[in-house]
């Protein structure tokens, strides 16, 4: 079941959800979703002569990208062909019985702005804000501002909570991230068999759940 707006106004008035700083209920609250503003950090990709990035060492994505601040007011140029990591204003709690999905307001689609590339799901249980995959598949510039409204959050009710949810007991590496944050794809459990087995070794003590998950991996 996907929720109304009074669903999700009643969410946020019991705090079971959380999305904050709201400055304008009516303008944000659509009739199933909520409008997302743009934040004010950027990560850009430097344009180098290496012959790929290997997403599976942990450093070298970070050594390919640089931040930039841009304050509110201003304007960052998204250029045609440009990829850049943006983050929403907003910080988000959502809680186990709820997803959350990234959506791009049609507005910017019509402006060939895309809003994210695949990452468009919010884990119940994740905490903090909304990294964006910003692309411009037009053939002219377009400059995004800090603040303006770029996506909507659509939020599904499961048909029960989550009994693993997003967040420090699975070791979900961006649980609470504040501003964008490049690829940690190099740090999955595949790439490093001795943190793998560990981390089966830490689930095996913490509960009936846990084994039940166990035996169901192997």
């Amino acid at each position: 079941m996907i929720l109304s707006d009074d669903d999700i106004l009643a969410r946020l008035e019991t705090e079971e959800l959380v999305v904050e700083p709201i400055d304008d209920l009516d303008m944000q609250i659509q009739p199933a979703s909520i409008d997302l503003r743009l934040g004010e950090e950027f990560l850009e990709f430097q344009r180098t002569n290496i012959s790929c990035i290997h997403p599976n060492r942990k450093d070298e994505v970070s050594d390919y990208v640089s931040e930039t601040i841009i304050p509110e007011g201003d304007e960052f140029i998204l250029h045609p062909g440009d990829f850049v990591l943006g983050t929403t204003k907003e910080r988000v709690e959502i809680p186990p019985d709820l997803l959350a999905t990234v959506e791009g307001r049609s507005s910017l689609g019509r402006l060939a702005v895309v809003i994210h590339a695949t990452a468009g799901v919010v884990d119940p249980g994740y905490c903090g804000q909304i990294t964006l995959e910003l692309s411009n598949l037009g053939t002219a510039p377009v400059a995004l501002t800090p603040g303006m409204r770029v996506s909507q959050l659509v939020f599904t009710e499961l048909t029960q909570p989550s009994a693993r949810p997003y967040g420090a007991a699975r070791d979900s590496k961006y649980q609470n991230q504040a501003g964008p944050q490049a690829s940690r794809l190099g740090e999955d459990p595949e790439f490093d068999q001795t943190d793998d087995t560990a981390h089966d070794h830490t689930e095996e003590t913490t509960g009936g759940t846990n084994l039940r998950w166990n035996s169901l991996r192997r």
